[in-house]
């Protein structure tokens, strides 16, 4: 009788251990995406992440239209934009990118002057995603990214 309350004495006290153990965990591997839920300008913006050995490889961020065509492909937007801002999609987009990889999730993403409505999306956008991966929730995260 001893002996099983020892048993049981110990496996409830190793309990909250075992389960703290389980929190702390980073990001769970696999595709993790975060989508604006409204188009904003006529753009929809979205991240995808691919996390693998609990580390991001590889991050996407950049926007559609209703169409599906791709932001940082439109080459009339980029030269209308680069001329009024002083930067343009395909520029900022993997610079918000390099710098979530870069930083694993963990560190500030500086905003690039002209893309500061997209930078403010991103890091709405980026804790989403992150979320999502420390879940291992695999579904698309839609995201009130209004600023």
């Amino acid at each position: 009788m001893k002996r099983i309350a020892a048993i049981l004495l110990s496996l409830l006290l190793t309990a909250p251990l075992l389960a703290g153990c389980g929190s702390q965990a980073g990001l769970q591997d696999g595709y993790y995406t975060a989508q604006a839920a409204e188009f904003s300008h006529g753009w929809k913006e979205f991240i995808t992440i691919l996390v693998k050995d609990g580390s991001i490889i590889s991050v996407e961020y950049n926007a559609e239209n209703a169409s599906g065509f791709i932001k940082s492909w439109d080459n009339a937007y980029m030269q209308t934009m680069l001329h009024s801002n002083g930067t343009y999609p395909n520029e900022y987009t993997r610079y918000y990118a390099n710098q979530l990889l870069e930083g694993q999730g963990q560190g500030s993403i500086d905003a690039i002057t002209g893309a500061t409505s997209s930078h403010a999306s991103f890091q709405i956008l980026a804790q989403a995603v992150l979320e999502q991966a420390r879940k291992g929730d695999s579904s698309i995260a839609i995201v009130d990214t209004a600023h």
